[in-house]
This record gives structure tokens, C-alpha cells and sequence, in this order.
């Protein structure tokens, strides 16, 4: 709750909350004046009492406050209530004898009397002063108390409403709605029936409860329907299903009565003496007016009445009848069959039999979505319809079909879900309807169901009116159900439903719903209805909460509660009233009412305060002028009645009875003459026979322009609701309107009437909104449309845009004829609303002055706002909120006023323009900017005949010829003007992505406005129309062209490769340049970068394969339309192709996938492709027949020299022809069977030959057939060993000969590389350049990165950074820079990023796809090695090219002065081992190997395991043998001279320093260090490194020996040897003579003939030892 604006304005303190107090009514009343120390913000008024909060919190009483112990008989001054000193207080409560407050941190004190708990303090009869009551949540644990925001008090209760928006209750009677039997309550309680419900407001009646409750959103109504009652377990409804129609049936009547549950309150009897009828049947309805209604229909006792005897419809018998001398003989008798107009009501009961059902929880959820909780009787009779709709949407399921069907055509539900109103979705209600025209969202809904069933009435003049329209119709209606086939009813719904089919209006005002008052809401009461102040339409008391449902959709905005009459105040500031009426507090008509009907005020006064006092109601209104006017209804005053009020005593009722016969009371509210003397009155209160309204005095005018804004919106919200209801709803009902208007129009028409009603609403609840603050705070701080003025901007100019649109397609020309034919040819009604002053306006215009009411109201609130601001200093912060926000709706107008100006323009445009071109260029977004009809433009070499229209729209250039025109749109066209040069041409060249023309002026002048207006449109269409530039007419001031570069999307048109394609992106000068998005009809897309209007740079492709059904992918990089370098490409087929393109085929290093390996034919090509085709080197491995073939290829065949070798370790190499193994060729088998000879096909010797078995016997001479099935051979056989012993097998065969030398393999590969660089040739190119290529490539490849980084790892990007920087390549090489370099070139082979990089990962990628798989066959080991050579030569030639000063392999580095580091570090980490210093030496291998050979070292090392395993195999069992010998005997076997012998060794886990004794017995002890540093041989990958760990070796044996022998010592080689070999069996290195190989293989020739190299000879020799050792 607010408090009061403090005294800013000058208040001067008694400026504020003037509080005046008079009783009742008549004409020499004056009020008194109570004076007060501070502003009075709230009064709350109790029978013969009244409490006061002050501004800053305080609390005073005045009147009888008998539970004070000191009480004089009245205290006429207002006394402090001091218990509550030191609390501030944020509201006052004041029931008949006792009170509540509330502080501000929600705590509440109660006091007064407390006979019934109403004061929630047990065991006091009276509380004398102000006591905290806690309401404490049992829910929580431990119990949390509640803080409170409002409180109501009655005669005997207590409500409270919480933050949480929960209701609690306290005191005595059913009014608490408790599910309690014991009286009193002492504890406050939850009311648990309105649980889960957003309650606004609560007010206490003497006896009766209301509270206001936002309706329920469309999230809450998930809520399964209930079909049982509760307390009986009887069925709610029941169908019997005629021939050609449905019953339904919900005439249920529970037997509990009074104790029902609101879930069961729709089965409430309406009195409880008439006869129960149990039994399903159909109700009576009132359009049964003769006595043969259905048979089961003849029980008269089933019609009892819904207000104690109101007229009771029995099949024909009359109205009156009815013995319940209660009766009101003038309402009652408004049934149907006299027909009698005396009341605007029919017959409650019959509809409430339809609508009783809705009354429960879950059914009311269920329906909000359906369409909220629809209103019973007093409304339009829509709400029937409506009603009758939701009966048949909850049967439905149960019914079958046929109701199935009925509910399909009633029912609007599914569309309405997405017609959301502003506030909707906060407030709750129906989910609905911004559509034609919503105000109460359901009556739309219903609106349109109606349509289908109750022959369109009109529904024009007052609420008054309506309810009279509403009691005909509803007295047909009901029948429909059993009446008319469902058939029927589908076939009338369905053309209606599309006719009224409304726009969604996607999120229309968001934020709206959160900052805006809502509007739907609903009101339920409880508690004792013998006067009908519950509105349920009976005098039934109810112990549970109901909604009533007549108030639904009538935007309740406050309730307030008399002792025994109710009112519900709504946005547009009507009165509805209940109850008893014995004073004539209810404002309308004598007798008292059960239902909630209209107050009766003349037209044009608004009500936006209310109060009731114990027999009287007070009504703040809006008048003529800006000051509230105040009504007064209920009890006159007599002269000299207050004096007696002292004396009244018990007899107080006799004597008011008295005074009624007296008959002064009101008829109607009346007017209190005094209240123009008041000021400015923010609010009124009643309560006993007190009234006090609160005013302010207008200082400085602040006052006063705040009341005329809440004024001036009020007004407006009734003014566009009457036109909602009375022009807009009517129209769109009509029948005739899709056929008259068309599908487009009418859209727009829809839209149009969606967004007056979102606009409408909006209107509401800021109408609301602004009520509230004069009520309360009077503030400018609170206003919100300071705070959300987009949300009214916005919605303002959406209107507008989409008035203008209808407008520009001619819908107000082509609805005048259905206007005219519906509103007649007198139009007064709307010539009254549309404010038109005009003599006889035409039907059109009068259309066009209504719909554009709205924008004059635009003006009205920055005129209000700039009144509000000079209110205040220039230099407050308010003055400039006002003035900013005045400006921004001043600016909005002008630009809304410019906007229209637009619509007409074009509207009279297209009403010349020739006929068959409208229809295809009138758009309703489009607006016209400039035509040349006047041929101030023309076509540059245009003939002499031909007819050239220039037509600019705010979206396209149109260039109209005889017949045909061609749009350009705006957004890819770009103009120039063409320099003059004295040529006197004023030229424009136009540009658009297919056609280029030029555009000739007829003079400067012109030349200039064209340039202008197309920059300029082309400008705003690109901004999009919403972002509205400055304004046309500002010409100059605005930039002059739109940007060269921009996004747009275009639809080709020409023939050619782009026909019929979208492109979706950047543009430059009238091309495709940067990223976008191409689409052809066929569905190939392009997704990626253009240059010059062809895919350029890295993109995707996908192109659909209509015969496979499935899409080709290509993702890679383009060059003029074409792929172009790398990328993948992944066929439909499934196979996949990675590597080079060019002009978009497959050309270069790549490698095809073909199928999964679980498919028929799996099988990789890795190689080099020209144009398309296998051609050059390449390794394919068809892993079907297990066979790896790597050679020469010419249009995907084999053709050249090649090797295969398969799974089963055949080996082939030799010649191809045609994809055969075709002439010379060598073939070996595992077991070193050799054929060496000529072929004819794969595996087929054909020819002269040689075959040597694995034993060395030869067959020479003539072979057929194929290996391995049988050969026929002619020829002589050879056993050369049989007598000549001493020779070893002469026939071994040299291979390598028919293969492909290492230096012709992978050339693509190195080209790639080389091409990268700048390079046309290996070395051929700038080395300035080639780092230029090197810099762009790691500056691109990072961008690319940084738009996806989850590429690279952190250390990768770690490297590029530091790859950026480019190391000194020019200048003498000296050690210092050799390792600069040595560091540069690990780093750049560590990214793929770097050419560097990239060619490595190739390399690594191609050779483990030959020598991994069937590729490991022992007999490649050689090419293996010497494919490893080559690497190395050649990326040292690239190496040197990018260094030109390093000298050449071999090649010497002068030695620096100091001493510096070593060259190479060494290959793996674990081995923190020093680098052999081969200095001073340039070679490939130290530079590259520790780069490549690690990658490479699993295949090459499985080759030369698999090459050695004879060897290692014989040499592994001898060291297994020696090794199960102890220390000493093996040190004795190998010959190792004792001196060497060590005595002792070191244990480790001893103490530090410690010697063992080497017993004989003791193994793995001696040479321990030297055994473990040699074991880690296995762990380094490079040569240099593997003699780094010799080196050790031997370092760590020699120290041993030194330590044993205490001196310095010099070996000699029989000395070391043995010790050596000790070693190296200790070390038990598994595959040795690989390693050695390895090293023999890939050794650095610089160091083969240093210490290294008499070190590797060593252990070699130690190799071969052990395999021909014997052990003796």
C-alpha cells in the first residue's frame, strides 16, 4: 500500500487528505470537517465509529468506542490509538464494533470487541487496545507467520488478505467460509477453498464476504472436469440421445443442501422447501411455453425458484403462481409467456440450469480456457450461448460423436488459445481473445458462438438494451440443444468459425501482463444470502466461497460490501449492485435483487470509487469537469435525526423501520449538491450511517491534471468499449462480410479489430491503473505510463500500421455497403461515437474517423503530461520524465499523422492505377513514395513506343510497361547518379542483382528527388518500416545513401545456374559478397561465404540425390563457384571423400572411404587425383579381400609399377596394366616361396618365370594358372645345394626393384604444401611471400577457431600464438639460430594449422594407412625405412627454402663463442636425457626426426619387429636362459674379470649409504643403474635418442667400476665387453635386434664414426653374441 505522496507540490500541509464527514442525504446537509494534524490517507467506518491512518502511520479513533475503558457516551475528537506508537501503520480496518491495522512489515493488530473471536484473541470479550494477532502457515515447519496485506472486517468476522495472495479468516459464521462447525474461531485460518487463487481484494460485509479474484490463467486450467457430485456420488449430467438430438441434462441436486462444497455449489436447489427431483432429467426451459413439454419434464416442483420466489417458468403455468409470498410481484414477472419488459431479467432458473454446473472449482478452470467463467443472467444474453457451448465441451467426451460434433461447432476454444489479451496470461482469464473486438474477453469468444446460433441480433445501444436483446434471444436459445440436430449445428458453425477466424497476436504486449492491473477477474461470496447480498440469485446462505458467475467478463475492479448489499465496481465505471434494498442503497429499483444488476446514472457519469455503509452506498464519479463529483443512495436524513443518535438504543430497528415508512430514501443515486465544495476528492467511505470522502486542494494545478488524466482515460475506455460492442462486434458478426470482403480484407479486417481490442484493453487497465494511484497515492512517481511508455507506444503504432493497411487496400470503400445495410441509412449512432462534425459524411469516412479514434487520444496524453510538468521545478528529475515521455507520444503522432498520410496517398494512388496491375502490386504493407507518371523519369534507350512507369514503393522499385511490370525490391537495389559532364543527361544508374539500368531524369531538380526518395526508401526498407526514420520531408539532414554492403534476401528469376534460387546474406554493389545462404528449388543449399556473387571461401553444400533419397554434403573451401582446396565431401552413396579440389573436382592429395565396415564393398583410397580421377600414387585398401595395394594409377586403374601384399602375407610387386598385375613381376609367400617372372592377371603366372621354394630348390621355365590352384609348369628344376655345401642360397631375390621409389611417392602431398607457401614448384617462389602465406594461413585459421573454439585444445592455441611470431629467416647461421629454428620447426609441426603442420599430419596419415593392416608385411620394411628418408629430404628442402641461409645437409654451423645449448632435445619427456652433440652439423634427421618419427614409430617399429623375429626370437630364448642364472655366475659364464665383480651393492630400502654383501646367491643386483638406464632404450623413439641411452649406459658401468676399484680407469675393449653384454641380458630388452636395427637404419651419418658410433657397435656385437651364446 502506498502511503501519500509527501507535501512536494508546496502542499503546505493541509493541502492533502482533507478529511469530511455528513450523514445521509438531503438538501441543507453540509459536511463537517474533521482537522487533523497531519493528511488523512484511509478512513474505515464501523457502526457508530470510525478509525483514521495519517500520513507517517499514525492511528486515530473517533465516535462510540465502548470497549475503551474510559469511554465517554461519543468522542467527537479523534483520539491517537497510542498502543500502536512506534509501528507504522499502511492500513486501516473497521468492522461494526471492532478493528485491524496493518504495519508495514504486514503484522496485524486487532481491537474492539471480540464476543465472537472477531478480533482473534482468545478468552476477551473486548480488546481495549490495539494487539498483535499472528497469522501463522501450519503448512511450513516450523510455522512461518503470514504478512498481510489488506484486511476486511464485518459484524462478527475477520478477513485477511496475505502477500501470498491467500485469504484467512477468524470470528464466527458461515461468512468465514471455514469447513468448521465450532463458532467462535479464534485462530486466524485459511480460507483453503480459494487456495491456489490470486486474490485481489476481500470486503466484509455484517454477515457476507466478497472477494475479488483474478481469473485463472490458461496455465492453471489443466484441471480434469469433475462429472460426480462430491457428497453424493451421483452423476452431474446426464445425456439421453434422441433420434435426432441430445439431452443433456445437469439438473443434479445434491441432498446436503446448505453444506455443500463450492465443488458441489453448482447443484445447489434453489430453496430448500420445494420437493427434491433427483431423477436425471431434462430442465424445464424457458422456451417451453406450452404444457406438453417432454414427459419428464411435467414435475412442477422441479422449477423451483433462484431468488425466493422468483417467477416460476412450470410448463405453462403462468408466472405469480407461485405461493412464496415473498415473491416481488414486479420482477417476478418478467417471465417469457406474459412477456412483460418490466425487468431486463428473465427467468434465472432456466439458465442457471444450463449454467450451474460452471460454479465448481475444477469446471470453472477448466472452462476459463474454454472461455472463461461465463457471466448468468444479467449480461448480454451471449453469455448463454457461451454457456451452453462449455455444457457441451464438458459432455462431450462422454456423449459420443454427435455431441462431438455439436461441440465442435459451438465451440472456439482451440482457436481462442491463441488470442491473447494484454494482461491475459497474468490476469488469468480466458486465455483470450485479443480478436474482433474483445473487451470482456469471453462475450467475444461468445460473440462468435452466438453467431451460429441466435440469428445475429443487433446488439447496438446500452447495457440496458442488451439485456433486453439478451432476454428474447435467451429465450430460443436454450431450446437449441434439444432441439436442432448437431449436424445442423456443425454445418451453420463451420462457415461462421472461418469468417471470424481471428489473428494471433503473437506476444501483443508482453510486458503488459506483468506491470498492468488485470482486468479479468472474477467475484465469489459466502456467507449468509437471506437478503440476496450473495448475487448467487437466491437467498441460500453458502458456506464456501462461489463465484458468481453474472460478474465474469464485466472487469470487476473493486468490491465493497454493506451490512446487507454488495457492489462490484468495473474498468468502465459502471456500478453493479446486490442485495437488500429496503433504503434504496442498491441505485436502481425498489425491490432488493439476488443478482448483480446495473446501478442506474445517467449516461456519461463514470464511477470510479465506491463504498457501502450499513444502508447506503457513496459513489465517486467523473462529471462534466475535472473535479469528482460524489452520489449518494439509500436512508434521507431528517433534520434533527443525528441528534438523536445518541439516544438510539435497542430499539434502533424499530425505528429505522419507522423512518423507511417514511419513505425517505433514494430512488436512484442521487447527486450531493455540496461535494463541488470539497476540492478534489480522492476517495469516499460509508459505514453505519456515516459518509467521509478525502480531498485534496489543487496546488499549482498538480491535483487537478492528475484527475484529468484518470478522467480523460476513463472516458476514453468507455468510448472505445461502445464502439467495440456497438460498431465492431456487430460487423464482424455479420454474415454477408466474407463474401463481401474477401479472404485478404477480411484477415486484415480481423486483425485490425484484434488489435483496436488489444489497444482497448490496454486502455483499461491503464484506466485502472490510474484509478488506483488517485485513490492512493497521487503520485508521479507510481504513473505507469512514464514507466512503460514503449508498451503504448508500441501498441499505438501497430495499430496504426495495420489501420493503414486495410485502409490502403480499400476495406472502408468495400464495408460501406455492409454498414449501410446494417446500421441503416441514417448512421447517427455512428456519427455519434466516431465525434464526426461533418454534414453528411460519407459511410467510408465515417468507418475511417472511427477506427482512427485512438490516435487523437495520442495527442491527449502528451498534452496531460506536459500539464503534469509544469507542475513541478524545470530542474526536477520529474519534469524531465514528464517532458521526455510528453515528447515521445508528440513525436509518435507526427509520425503516426505522416503514416496516414502515406495510407491515403497510396489508397487514391491505386484507385487510378490501371485495374489488372492492382491486384498483383497492392500489398497491404505497401505504401507509395513517388511515381513518374508525369514522365519525369525514363528508360535509357528505351523505343519511341514504349511506355515506361516508374513507380517507387516503400518495399520495391516498379517498373510498369503496356502490359507487364517488374518489381525490384528495395533491398537489393542500389542507385547512383551519373556524373554529367556537360553531357545534359541526368542520368541514374540503377543496380540490381540481375538487370543494370539507367534511369534519365527530365531535369536536375528531379534527378535529385528521385536519388533522394529511392536512397532514402531503400534506407528504411533495409532498417526495417518499424525503425521509422526522421521524417521524408527532412530531406537533406538525413545521411544520403543507404550502406554499399548490406543483408538482404533475393529470389532469382533469370534463366541460368541461379533460376528460381533464394539467397539469404550479404551483399555488395548488387552482388552476393560475405556470408549468406542459397537455396534452389531443387533443394541443394549453399551455406558459407561469396566474393563478386560466387561462392567463395569456406562453405557447406548439401544437394539432394533424388535416386538414393538421401543428400550429398560437401563441406570445404570454394573459389568462384567452385570447390577449391580442402574439403570433404560426403556422397549419398556413403562414401566419403577427404582432400584437395579444384575447380570443382577432385584434384590433388585426397583420400575416398567407401562404404562402413560393416557394408558390402569397404574399401580406402589414399593417393594423389587429376581431374577428378586416381591418377599418380596412390595406397587402396580393399578390406573385403584383405589386400593392400600401394603404386602407380591412371584413371582410377592400376597402371605402372606397384606392390600388393595381402592379409594371408602374400607379396607381390611388379607391373600393372588396365587394374592387372599385367607383365614383369616378383611374388613371395609367406613361407619364402618366390616366383619371379611374368603375369597376365591378378595372381595369374603366365610366361617365362622362375620359382624358388623356401629351401632353394628352382623350377625355371614356362607357368600357368593361379597361385595357390594348381600351376601347370614346363620347365627344368634346379636343387643347387645338394652337392655344393658351401654356398649359401645363391637365389635370393632383390626387392624393391619393380616398386614405386620413395622420392615418386606422395608428390601431391609436398605440391599442396609448396602451393601453400606461394609456390608454383618445390623451391620455386619468394621466401618473403612464403612467410606472408604462413601468417595469413595461422590468422584465418584462428578466426575460424575463435567461431568455434571447441576445435582446438587450449595448448593448441597456446602454439598458434606463439607461431605468429616469425623467426628471424634471413642472416648467417649460428648455433644460437640453428636452435631458434630446431624450436620454430617442433612447434610449427605441432598444429595442422601451419602449412608445416599440415603437410606432417599428411605424411603421418598416409603412411600409417600403407604400413598399418595388411600393410604390415614384413618384406615392406625397406620401402618403409626409405619412404621415412625421403620424408626427410624433402621437408628439409622446404625447410631451406623458408631458411635460405641454413646451409645444406652435412653441411657445417661455425661453433659460437659461448657455450650453448644442445642441439636437439631429446623425444620423450620421461627421459630427461641429454642430446648427443653431433654440432656444427646441419642434417635433416637431427633437425626433423624428433618431429616425425615419434608420430610414425607403431608401424615402423611392428615392420622390423616382424622383419627380426627369427632373430629375436632365437636371441630372446638365450636371454631367458642366462637370465635364471644368479649374479655371480653370470658375471663368472660371460667371462667378466673379477676385479669388475662388485663386492657389495646399495639397498634401497635401507638406511642411506648402507652396503649389502653380494652373495652367490644374489640376482639383479650387480650393475643395477646401468641395467635400468638401459632398459630405457624401449622409451625413446629417435635414433639419437636410443644412443643417448647407450651413452649412459656405458657412463653408469664405468662409475661402478671406478667406485669398486677406487681410481680412474681406462677400458679396454675385451675388458668392457663382457661387462657390457652382463648388462644388456639384465636389461632384457624384448625385441632387440629391431631396436638395433632401427638404429642402424635411421642413425645420423655424422655420427657413425664417433664415440656413438664404437658404442652402437658394441651393443650390436652384444646382439649377435647372445644369439650364438652357449651355456655350458
Amino acid at each position: 500500500m502506498e502511503t501519500q505522496r509527501k507535501s512536494s507540490v508546496d502542499d503546505g500541509g493541509g493541502e492533502r487528505g482533507l478529511l469530511h464527514t455528513w450523514r445521509g442525504y438531503s438538501y441543507s446537509i453540509t459536511p463537517d470537517r474533521l482537522l487533523l494534524p497531519r493528511p488523512v490517507l484511509q478512513v474505515a467506518l464501523g457502526t457508530r465509529h470510525g478509525v483514521l491512518l495519517v500520513e507517517g502511520g499514525q492511528v486515530y479513533s473517533f465516535g462510540e468506542l465502548p470497549w475503551k475503558q474510559s469511554q465517554v457516551p461519543e468522542v467527537a475528537k479523534p483520539t491517537l490509538e497510542s498502543a500502536l506508537s512506534g509501528q507504522r501503520v499502511v492500513a486501516v480496518a473497521a468492522g461494526s464494533f471492532h478493528n485491524g491495522a496493518i504495519t508495514e512489515d504486514g503484522g496485524v493488530h486487532m481491537w474492539g470487541d471480540n464476543g465472537a473471536g472477531q478480533c482473534g484473541l482468545s478468552g476477551l470479550t473486548s480488546v481495549p487496545n490495539p494487539t498483535p494477532v499472528a497469522l501463522l502457515d501450519s503448512d511450513s515447519s516450523p510455522p512461518q507467520t503470514v504478512p498481510v496485506l489488506e484486511l476486511a472486517c464485518g459484524e462478527q468476522h475477520t478477513l485477511a488478505l496475505s502477500v501470498q495472495r491467500d485469504v484467512w479468516a477468524w470470528g464466527s459464521g458461515c461468512q468465514l467460509g471455514l469447513n468448521v462447525s465450532v463458532f467462535p474461531v479464534w485462530k486466524p485460518q485459511k480460507v483453503e477453498h480459494l487456495a491456489g487463487r490470486y486474490v485481489l481484494q476481500v470486503a466484509c460485509g455484517a454477515s457476507h464476504s466478497l472477494a475479488l479474484v483474478r481469473c485463472l490463467g490458461p496455465l492453471d486450467v489443466h484441471r480434469p472436469p469433475v462429472d460426480k457430485c462430491g457428497q453424493c456420488n451421483q452423476l452431474l449430467y446426464t445425456m439421453t440421445d434422441k433420434e435426432d438430438h441430445v439431452i443433456i441434462s445437469d439438473s443434479h441436486y445434491c441432498p446436503l443442501g446448505m453444506e455443500l462444497t463450492e465443488d458441489e455449489s453448482r447443484l445447489e436447489a434453489p430453496t430448500q422447501t420445494q420437493g427434491l427431483k433427483t431423477s436425471p432429467s431434462e430442465p424445464v426451459l424457458p422456451s417451453y411455453t406450452s404444457t406438453s413439454g417432454p414427459a419428464n419434464n411435467s414435475d412442477a416442483s422441479h422449477t423451483q425458484d433462484s431468488e425466493k420466489g422468483q417467477s416460476s417458468l412450470t410448463n405453462g403455468v403462468p408466472p405469480g403462481s407461485d405461493s412464496d409470498p415473498s415473491a416481488q410481484p414486479t420482477e417476478g414477472s418478467g417471465g417469457a409467456v406474459a412477456g412483460v419488459k418490466n425487468s431486463p431479467y428473465p427467468d434465472e432458473q432456466a439458465v442457471k440450469e444450463y449454467l450451474r454446473k460452471l460454479s465448481d472449482t475444477s469446471q470453472a478452470e477448466h472452462m476459463a480456457k474454454a472461455g472463461g467463467l461465463h457471466s448468468l443472467l444479467p449480461s448480454t444474453g451471449r453469455e448463454t450461448g457461451s454457456a451452453l457451448n462449455n455444457l457441451v465441451a464438458s459432455c462431450a467426451s462422454a456423449v459420443g460423436e454427435r455431441v462431438a460434433s455439436t461441440y465442435e461447432a459451438l465451440s472456439l476454444k482451440k482457436m481462442m488459445n491463441f488470442y491473447l489479451p494484454s494482461g491475459a496470461s497474468r490476469s488469468g482469464g480466458p486465455a483470450g481473445i485479443t480478436g474482433a473486438g474483445v473487451g470482456d474477453n469471453t462475450t467475444e469468444r461468445v460473440r462468435q458462438e452466438d453467431s451460429v446460433q441466435a440469428k445475429k441480433s443487433s446488439s447496438t445501444g446500452d447495457i440496458r438494451e442488451e439485456e433486453a436483446e439478451g432476454l428474447r434471444r435467451r429465450l430460443s436459445l436454450p431450446g437449441l440443444l434439444s432441439q436442432v440436430s448437431p449436424r445442423l449445428l456443425r454445418k451453420a458453425g463451420r462457415p461462421k468459425m472461418r469468417a471470424v477466424a481471428l489473428t494471433p497476436l503473437g506476444g501483443a504486449v508482453p510486458e503488459a501482463q506483468e506491470v498492468l492491473p488485470t482486468l479479468q477477474t472474477e467475484v465469489w461470496s459466502w456467507g449468509h444470502g437471506e437478503h440476496g447480498q450473495l448475487g448467487h440469485g437466491d437467498n441460500l446462505d453458502r458456506l464456501q466461497p462461489l463465484c458468481i458467475k453474472s460478474l465474469n467478463n464485466k472487469e470487476v475492479v473493486r468490491v465493497a460490501a454493506g451490512a446487507h448489499h454488495s457492489l462490484a465496481l468495473t474498468a468502465q465505471s459502471q456500478v453493479f449492485s446486490w442485495g437488500s434494498n429496503s433504503s434504496g442503497q442498491l441505485g436502481h429499483m425498489e425491490s432488493p435483487s439476488t443478482v448483480p444488476r446495473l446501478a442506474k446514472l445517467s449516461e456519461g457519469i463514470r464511477v470510479w470509487d465506491i463504498s457501502a455503509g450499513e444502508r447506503h452506498t457513496l459513489l465517486l464519479a467523473d462529471g462534466d469537469c475535472i473535479q469528482p463529483i460524489i452520489y449518494y443512495s439509500g436512508q434521507q436524513v431528517k433534520e434533527g435525526a443525528e441528534e438523536n443518535n445518541a439516544k438510539e438504543t435497542a430499539q434502533r430497528e424499530e425505528e429505522e423501520e419507522g423512518e423507511e415508512r417514511a419513505g425517505g430514501y433514494t430512488q436512484q443515486p442521487v447527486l450531493l449538491p455540496f461535494c463541488m465544495n470539497l476540492g478534489y476528492v480522492s476517495s469516499v467511505y460509508a459505514g453505519g450511517r456515516r459518509c467521509v470522502a478525502l480531498s485534496d486542494r489543487n496546488v499549482m494545478g498538480f491535483i487537478a491534471s492528475l484527475h484529468e488524466l484518470g478522467s480523460a482515460e476513463r472516458k476514453f475506455y468507455c468510448k472505445l468499449c461502445n464502439i467495440k460492442t456497438q460498431i465492431v462486434r456487430p460487423l464482424l458478426e455479420l454474415e454477408s462480410l466474407s463474401s463481401v470482403l474477401g479472404p485478404v480484407l477480411l484477415g486484415l479486417l480481423q486483425t485490425l479489430a484484434g488489435r483496436f481490442s488489444l489497444l482497448c484493453h490496454l486502455t483499461g487497465q491503464h484506466a485502472a491503473s490510474l484509478t488506483s494511484n488517485l485513490r492512493r497515492g497521487r503520485d508521479v512517481k507510481s504513473l505507469l505510463i512514464l514507466d512503460h511508455a514503449d508498451i503504448f507506444l508500441d501498441s499505438y503504432n501497430e495499430y496504426c500500421i495495420i489501420l493503414g493497411n486495410f485502409q490502403v487496400m480499400g476495406g472502408f470503400q468495400v464495408l460501406t455497403k455492409p454498414s449501410l445495410d446494417f446500421f441503416g441509412k441514417s448512421p447517427e449512432l455512428l456519427q455519434r461515437l466516431a465525434e464526426c462534425s461533418e454534414e453528411n459524411p460519407s459511410m467510408a469516412d465515417l468507418l475511417v474517423a472511427l477506427f482512427s479514434l485512438p490516435m487523437r487520444h495520442l495527442h491527449e496524453y502528451g498534452r496531460l503530461l506536459l500539464k503534469l510538468g509544469t507542475c513541478f521545478e524545470v530542474c526536477s528529475e520529474d519534469y524531465q520524465r514528464l517532458q521526455d515521455n510528453c515528447s515521445k507520444f508528440e513525436s509518435l503522432v507526427l509520425q503516426l499523422k505522416r503514416k496516414r498520410k502515406e495510407a491515403e496517398y497510396t489508397f487514391h494512388f491505386w484507385k487510378s492505377f490501371p485495374g489488372k496491375m492492382t491486384d498483383s502490386l497492392r500489398k497491404p504493407h505497401r505504401r507509395l513514395i513517388c511515381e513518374s507518371s508525369n514522365k519525369a523519369l525514363t528508360l535509357q534507350n528505351a523505343g519511341r513506343f514504349s511506355v515506361n512507369w516508374f513507380i517507387l514503393f516503400n518495399d520495391a522499385l516498379v517498373h510498369a510497361q503496356f502490359s507487364t511490370h517488374h518489381v525490384f525490391p528495395l533491398a537489393t537495389l542500389w542507385v547512383e547518379p551519373i556524373p554529367e559532364e556537360n553531357t545534359g543527361i541526368y542520368g541514374l544508374k540503377v543496380i540490381t542483382p540481375e538487370e543494370t539500368f539507367t534511369l534519365l531524369a527530365c531535369s536536375q531538380m528531379e534527378k535529385a528527388k528521385w536519388l533522394r526518395s529511392i536512397n532514402q526508401a531503400v534506407d528504411q526498407a533495409l532498417n526495417g518500416a518499424g525503425q521509422d526514420t526522421a521524417s521524408i520531408s527532412s530531406g537533406s539532414s538525413q545521411k544520403l545513401e543507404p550502406p554499399i554492403s548490406r543483408t538482404a534476401s533475393y529470389t532469382f528469376y533469370k534463366d541460368g545456374r541461379l533460376k528460381e534460387a533464394i539467397y539469404d546474406g550479404r551483399w555488395l554493389a548488387g552482388k552476393p559478397n560475405g556470408r549468406g545462404v542459397l537455396k534452389w528449388p531443387d533443394g541443394r543449399i549453399y551455406t558459407g561465404t561469396f566474393k563478386n556473387g560466387l561462392e567463395d571461401g569456406f562453405g557447406e553444400f548439401v544437394a539432394p540425390n533424388k535416386t538414393l533419397n538421401k543428400n550429398d554434403q560437401y563441406q570445404g573451401h570454394w573459389k568462384d563457384g567452385k570447390m577449391h582446396g580442402l574439403g570433404t565431401y560426403r556422397y549419398a552413396s556413403g562414401e566419403v571423400y577427404d582432400g584437395s579440389f579444384q575447380d570443382g573436382m577432385r584434384h590433388g592429395h585426397g583420400m575416398l572411404r567407401s562404404g562402413k565396415l560393416n557394408s558390402s564393398s569397404p574399401s580406402v583410397f589414399i593417393g594423389q587425383w587429376i581431374h577428378d580421377k586416381k591418377t599418380g600414387y596412390g595406397v587402396f585398401d580393399d578390406i573385403t579381400k584383405g589386400e593392400k595395394y600401394m603404386g602407380m594409377w591412371q584413371d582410377h586403374l592400376r597402371q605402372g609399377t606397384g606392390v600388393v601384399v595381402t592379409q594371408f602375407g602374400l607379396y607381390y610387386e611388379g607391373v600393372f596394366k588396365d587394374n592387372k598385375m599385367m607383365g614383369t613381376g616378383i611374388l613371395l609367400s609367406e613361407d619364402d616361396t618366390t616366383y619371379e617372372g611374368e603375369f597376365s592377371d591378378d595372381w595369374t603366372l603366365s610366361g617365362k618365370g622362375v620359382l624358388t621354394m623356401a629351401n632353394g630348390d628352382y623350377l625355371e621355365g614356362s607357368f600357368s594358372g593361379e597361385w595357390g590352384s594348381g600351376l601347370k609348369v614346363a620347365g627344368s628344376y634346379f636343387k643347387p645345394h645338394l652337392f655344393d655345401t658351401d654356398k649359401e642360397k645363391t637365389r635370393s631375390v632383390k626387392l624393391g626393384r619393380l616398386c614405386v621409389c620413395a622420392e615418386e611417392k606422395w608428390h601431391a602431398v609436398f605440391e599442396e604444401c609448396w602451393s601453400q607457401l606461394g609456390c608454383e614448384a618445390s623451391g620455386q617462389g619468394d621466401t618473403l611471400k612464403a612467410w606472408e602465406n604462413i601468417a595469413v594461413a595461422l590468422t584465418t585459421s584462428r578466426r575460424h577457431i575463435e567461431l568455434s573454439p571447441e576445435m582446438l585444445s587450449r595448448s593448441h592455441c597456446k602454439t598458434l600464438e606463439s607461431l605468429e611470431v616469425i623467426p628471424q629467416h634471413v642472416g648467417p647461421i649460428n648455433m644460437e639460430r640453428y636452435n631458434t629454428i630446431r624450436l620454430y620447426l617442433i612447434k610449427a609441426c605441432d598444429t595442422p594449422l601451419h602449412p608445416l603442420g599440415r603437410l606432417v599430419e599428411t605424411l603421418v596419415a598416409v603412411y600409417r594407412m600403407t604400413y598399418v593392416g595388411v600393410g604390415a608385411n614384413r618384406r615392406l620394411l625397406p620401402q618403409a625405412v626409405n619412404e621415412i628418408k625421403s620424408y626427410l629430404f624433402r621437408i628439409f628442402q622446404i625447410v631451406r627454402f623458408l631458411f635460405p641461409d641454413l646451409p645444406e645437409e652435412g653441411g657445417v654451423i661455425p661453433e659460437p663463442t659461448t657455450n650453448v645449448q644442445d642441439k636437439t632435445e631429446p623425444g620423450s619427456s620421461e627421459a630427461p636425457l641429454d642430446s648427443p652433440k653431433p654440432s656444427r652439423v646441419a642434417s635433416s634427421s637431427a633437425l626433423l626426426l624428433p618431429v616425425l618419427l615419434p608420430r610414425l614409430y607403431p608401424p615402423l617399429f611392428t615392420l622390423y619387429a616382424l622383419d627380426k623375429e627369427k632373430e629375436d626370437d632365437v636371441y630372446w630364448e638365450c636371454v631367458l636362459r642366462l637370465n635364471k642364472q644368479p649374479d655371480m655366475a653370470l658375471l663368472a659364464f660371460l667371462g667378466v674379470q673379477q676385479k669388475f665383480w662388485p663386492v657389495s651393492f646399495s639397498v634401497s630400502l635401507s638406511v642411506l649409504g648402507e652396503k649389502q654383501q653380494v652373495l652367490s646367491s644374489t640376482k639383479d643386483a650387480c650393475f643395477a643403474t646401468a641395467v635400468e638406464t638401459l632398459q630405457q632404450i624401449s622409451t625413446t623413439f629417435t635414433p639419437s635418442d636410443k644412443l643417448q641411452v647407450i651413452k649412459i649406459t656405458f657412463e653408469e658401468i664405468t662409475q661402478e667400476v671406478q667406485s669398486l676399484l677406487k681410481q680412474d680407469f681406462l677400458w679396454s675393449m675385451d675388458d668392457l665387453f663382457p661387462v657390457f653384454l652382463y648388462v644388456v641380458l639384465r636389461a632384457r630388452i624384448r625385441n632387440l635386434g629391431s631396436e638395433v636395427s632401427l638404429i642402424e637404419d635411421l642413425m645420423d651419418p655424422c655420427v657413425q664414426h664417433g664415440e656413438h658410433g664404437i658404442m652402437f657397435t658394441t651393443l650390436k656385437a652384444c646382439y649377435y653374441q647372445i644369439q650364438h651364446e652357449k651355456v655350458h
